[in-house]
C-alpha cells in the first residue's frame, strides 16, 4: 500500500552574517555578531562561514565598511555560497544597491531582518497590520532598488519610460497602503484603549525586558497561563494579560509584551507603540533582566532608552534579574544592581526560586494604594462578610453586640467602589488609614463612615 506524500520543509536559508562597530559602539561578550547570529536563528536561517566585523569611527557613505573589508566579504561570500548576506547595521538605500552589486548576492540589513521575524511571529489582526506597515514604511525610500532591472539605460531607445512609470505607481500605491493601515491600526487602538478602560479599576503590573529575558516563563509562573515559551528571539509579539492572584488572596492584572532590543528600528518602535502602551501605563513597571546574560547592563540600558522613546516612564518601579540559576557569578550580578535606585528581587522563572520576594513587593504596592477601614457587616448576612474578604486582605474581626461583624480589612478604591455597590446601604465604613499613594483613589474614602 502506497504512503501518502508529506509535504517537505523548504531548506533553511545559509546566511553570511557581518557588520561594522560605529563609535564607542562595544563589541558583544558572546563572540562577534552574537546578536545577530541569534536574530538569523529566530528567522529559520543557518549562520554559515566567519562572522566579519570592523571597526570605523563613521559609517563610509557608499558602502557602510571600508573597501578592504568589503573585499574580505566578498571573497568570504564566494566561498561560503550563502543564499544572503545580514549586515548587523541599518544600510540606506544607496549602501545596500552598492553592496549587492559587489557580493553579488542578496543582502539584509539589521532592520529588514527585524521586520521578518515579526512577520513569522505576528498571530493577531493588529500585529499582522503592524508588522505590515513597518515593513511599508521601510520599503518605501527603496523602490528604486527593487526595480534595477529597469533603469535606464545610456542611449537606449524604448527603455526610459517604463521604469519610471512603474515606480511612481508603485509610489502611489504604497502611500495608500500605508494610510489605510494607519487608519485600521489607529481603530483598533480605540478599541484597546475602551478595554483598558473597563479594567482600569483594577491593580495592574506589566512586564517589560529585552527580548529573550524570560517575561512569557515568568507570565507563565505566576498566572499558572501556558504562553508560547521558547529560548530565542521574539518569541512573543503580542501583548497577553492574565490574572495573578498574590498570596494574601487578591488578584492583579500581569501584562506581558514584545522584548525590546538595542538598535531596535524607529518604524517598528512607533508602529507597535499601541501594542506597548498597554503594558507601559501599568500601575506597576518589571524590568526583567536576563541577569546570567554577560551583556545584561548594556541591555537594561537598551531598554531604558525605548523606554524613554516610548512613555513618561523614565526608569521601571522594579528590577527583576531572572534565571538567577543559570548565573555563574553572584557578586557580578549585585554589582550591577548596587547602585539602583528601585527595588531589585533575585529570582529564577524556571524554578520558582525568589518569586515570594516579588509577591511581597507587589503587596506592598497594593498596601500603599489601599485603605485601612474598619467595616461593619450584619452578623447574619454571610454573603456580605465573604464579598469583604474575598475585596481585600482581613487582619481582625470580631462580633458586636451579637448583631454585627467588625472587620479590619485593607481596601483599594476599586474594591470599596464594589463593595458599596453590592451592598446597597447595609454596610457601614469607618476609616482608620488613607492610602499613601495615587489621588485617584481618595475619592472612595471622602466619606468613609457614612453608609454606601
Amino acid at each position: 500500500m502506497s504512503r501518502e506524500p508529506q509535504p517537505t520543509l523548504p531548506p533553511r536559508e545559509r546566511i553570511l552574517v557581518c557588520g561594522v562597530l560605529l563609535g564607542d559602539q562595544r563589541p558583544e561578550h558572546d563572540g562577534p555578531l552574537g546578536e545577530a547570529r541569534g536574530l538569523v536563528r529566530a528567522a529559520d536561517g543557518e549562520v554559515v562561514g566567519p562572522g566579519i566585523i570592523q571597526r570605523r569611527e563613521r559609517a563610509h557613505p557608499a558602502t557602510l565598511m571600508g573597501k578592504g573589508k568589503a573585499q574580505e566579504i566578498a571573497d568570504a561570500v564566494q566561498s561560503a555560497r550563502p543564499d544572503a548576506v545580514v549586515v548587523d547595521n541599518d544600510l540606506t538605500p544607496a549602501q545596500g544597491r552598492n553592496l549587492e552589486k559587489a557580493w553579488g548576492v542578496r543582502v539584509i540589513d539589521r532592520s529588514e531582518l527585524i521586520l521578518d521575524i515579526f512577520a513569522r511571529r505576528a498571530r493577531t489582526r493588529q500585529a499582522s497590520l503592524q508588522v505590515e506597515l513597518a515593513q511599508n514604511e521601510y520599503l518605501f525610500p527603496r523602490l528604486r532598488r527593487m526595480w534595477t532591472h529597469l533603469e535606464r539605460t545610456e542611449g537606449a531607445i524604448g527603455t526610459r519610460g517604463p521604469g519610471e512609470t512603474q515606480l511612481e505607481t508603485d509610489r502611489r500605491l504604497l502611500r495608500k497602503r500605508i494610510r489605510d493601515l494607519k487608519a485600521e491600526l489607529a481603530e483598533i487602538e480605540e478599541r484597546r484603549k475602551r478595554q483598558v478602560r473597563t479594567r482600569s479599576e483594577v491593580f495592574t503590573v506589566g512586564l517589560v525586558g529585552y527580548t529573550n529575558a524570560g517575561k512569557s516563563t515568568l507570565l507563565n509562573r505566576l498566572t499558572g497561563s501556558r504562553e508560547f515559551v521558547a529560548d530565542m528571539l521574539f518569541a512573543t509579539l503580542d501583548t497577553r494579560t492574565r490574572q495573578w492572584e498574590l498570596s494574601d488572596g487578591r488578584t492583579v492584572l500581569l501584562s506581558d509584551t514584545v522584548g525590546f532590543l538595542g538598535r531596535l528600528p524607529h518604524h517598528l518602535v512607533a508602529s507597535f507603540h499601541a501594542t506597548l502602551e498597554e503594558a507601559l501605563t501599568a500601575d506597576l513597571l518589571l524590568h526583567v533582566v536576563d541577569g546570567s546574560h554577560p551583556d545584561a547592563t548594556e541591555q537594561m540600558a537598551a531598554v531604558e532608552r525605548v523606554l524613554g522613546e516610548l512613555s513618561h516612564h523614565t526608569h521601571t518601579d522594579v528590577l527583576v534579574f531572572n534565571k538567577v540559576d543559570q548565573v555563574r557569578d553572584p557578586i557580578e550580578l549585585s554589582l550591577i544592581s548596587s547602585d539602583l535606585e528601585q527595588p531589585v528581587v533575585y529570582l529564577s522563572a524556571a524554578t520558582g526560586e525568589g518569586l515570594d520576594r516579588l509577591d511581597e513587593i507587589v503587596r506592598e504596592r497594593l498596601d500603599a494604594r489601599s485603605a485601612l477601614l474598619n467595616v461593619f457587616v450584619p452578623l447574619a448576612d454571610g454573603r456580605l462578610a465573604a464579598a469583604v474578604r474575598g475585596g481585600g486582605v482581613v487582619t481582625e474581626e470580631e462580633v458586636i453586640e451579637d448583631s454585627q461583624l467588625r472587620l479590619r480589612v485593607r481596601l483599594d478604591a476599586a474594591a470599596l467602589g464594589n463593595l458599596r455597590r453590592s451592598a446597597r446601604g447595609e454596610l457601614r465604613f469607618e476609616l482608620l488609614e488613607a492610602p499613601h499613594e495615587g489621588s485617584e483613589g481618595l475619592a472612595p474614602f471622602e466619606s468613609p463612615t457614612e453608609p454606601a
